[in-house]
């Protein structure tokens, strides 16, 4: 079970990268990741995409987008948070804890990738709602990859 402590510093850091970690007190890493999230944000336009997705300006996204920056996003975005969640409990979490959010990089990532062509049932999702999808895709494969490895290192230690 998550503490509460763990929850919160995961959600800070879904706020922004880096409060994770200044909340467990790790302020170079916290600030680390602050930078590197203020210049990923700032060099692939992701606040502006952000704002003509929600508009439903999916080609204008699509167009205002640079990918090169935005594909490294997702990495640190979900290293953050898995981060934040490691220091709380000391690195003492259970194993494969990390194939969510790898997982969840991974997918999201790929949907980046993906997001100027693929349509889904005919829509285009683009720069955002795309690797949003995948990351949630990413997640359950994740949180599926490590329910299996953990009952098989259960039925190792106990046969």
């Amino acid at each position: 079970m998550i503490k509460r402590a763990a929850i919160e510093k995961i959600l800070w850091s879904i706020a922004l990268p880096g409060f994770g970690q200044f909340l467990n007190g790790k302020m170079i890493k916290g600030l680390t990741f602050l930078i590197l999230e203020f210049t990923v944000n700032q060099q692939s336009g992701l606040n502006r995409i952000i704002i003509e997705s929600f508009q439903g300006e999916i080609q204008k996204a699509i167009q205002s987008t640079d990918y090169q920056w935005l594909m490294f996003y997702p990495c640190v975005y979900m290293f953050a948070i898995y981060d934040a969640y490691r220091d709380t409990f000391a690195g003492n979490i259970p194993p494969y804890s990390a194939f969510p959010f790898a997982f969840a990089a991974y997918f999201a990532t790929v949907g980046v990738i993906y997001s100027p062509n693929l349509r889904i049932f005919g829509v285009l999702f683009g720069p955002v709602w795309l690797p949003m999808l995948f990351c949630f895709f990413g997640i359950g494969i994740g949180i599926w990859m490590k329910s299996a490895c953990t009952r098989r290192l259960q039925s190792k230690d106990h046969p």
